[in-house]
């Protein structure tokens, strides 16, 4: 018995020095961004745009990478959610389900610049798509779609099943205790799961190179045509985003103060995924706070 109590003393300190270590090296890489790339947000560096000679701003390519983002979840994640609801509601177990899960596991594994050469070949070359907006965002579909599918079927999955067999034995057909059940109780789950991928999404490169391009042409803010490339609203225009700028000037090296404008870039990028995350998750903690003062109030006082 003292045998084992030493033991688990042991696992003890090592788990606590593990999370301690974790929790160092991500406070100290934030400190370290945060440090030097705060000090170059100013409103000249949002607003104004890259030049070679002077630096300057990241005006365009914050418009491209929220573009690309909003872009590339109205395309992945009705076909991400699509494919869990019928996994987890419609499916039989069988062969062909479970050779869905384990294509969607090889996908999730593949290096990101393959999947930038493969975007490259079908969406640049084949569908003439050329380097645009509209191929990066389908080349990072493709690239989100297994995380956002297997994290929206597990968050189906850890629905009370209770609920939905008593539903089902009130008359309700499989899409309504699907919807008025399940999907109002793993509503933060799935929620996770966009977070998860939106964080991708805003900082992927490799696969943006050879699909969305490497410039940031100039931009006419007053012409809302679909269609022409010199619309910031066309999907069809090259879009060099912020992590593919911060790659391409340490890359090439040709434009002045690159260690400024990179930690400045860094900073930013970290700072839209928090906002993202609070408020996604500020939206759902006023969802709940709705639900528990009519559950408070009762049906007899709305």
């Amino acid at each position: 018995m003292k045998l084992t109590s030493w033991w688990e003393k042991i696992i003890k300190i090592w788990v606590y020095l593990m999370t301690v270590s974790v929790l160092a090296i991500i406070c100290g890489l934030l400190l370290l961004i945060f440090g030097l790339g705060l000090p170059q947000l100013n409103w000249h560096f949002f607003t104004a745009s890259s030049n070679y000679l002077t630096g300057g701003g990241v005006e365009i390519q914050l418009f491209n990478t929220l573009y690309i983002l909003v872009l590339t979840l109205l395309i992945s994640w009705p076909l991400a959610f699509g494919t869990a609801i019928w996994l987890f509601q419609y499916a039989q177990q069988n062969w062909f389900t479970k050779m869905i899960r384990t294509m969607l596991e090889i996908l999730s594994s593949l290096p990101t610049i393959v999947i930038g050469l493969v975007g490259f070949l079908v969406f640049v070359v084949k569908l003439q798509l050329g380097f645009s907006i509209l191929s990066g965002s389908l080349t990072l579909t493709i690239l989100n779609l297994p995380l956002l599918t297997s994290t929206s079927e597990n968050a189906l999955r850890s629905a009370d099943q209770r609920l939905q067999t008593a539903g089902l034995a009130l008359g309700l057909s499989n899409w309504d205790c699907l919807r008025k059940i399940i999907i109002p109780q793993v509503r933060p789950a799935l929620l996770t799961g966009i977070v998860l991928s939106a964080g991708r999404i805003i900082g992927e490169t490799a696969a943006l190179i050879y699909t969305a391009g490497q410039s940031a042409i100039a931009l006419d803010w007053s012409n809302w045509n679909f269609l022409s490339t010199g619309s910031p609203l066309s999907p069809f225009r090259s879009a060099e985003t912020l992590a593919v700028h911060i790659w391409k000037i340490n890359a090439e090296g040709t434009i002045p103060q690159t260690l400024q404008i990179s930690t400045g870039s860094a900073a930013l990028l970290i700072l839209i995924i928090i906002l993202f995350d609070t408020a996604v998750y500020g939206w759902l903690w006023l969802q709940q706070k709705t639900i528990e003062e009519r559950k408070f109030r009762g049906p007899f006082n709305e």
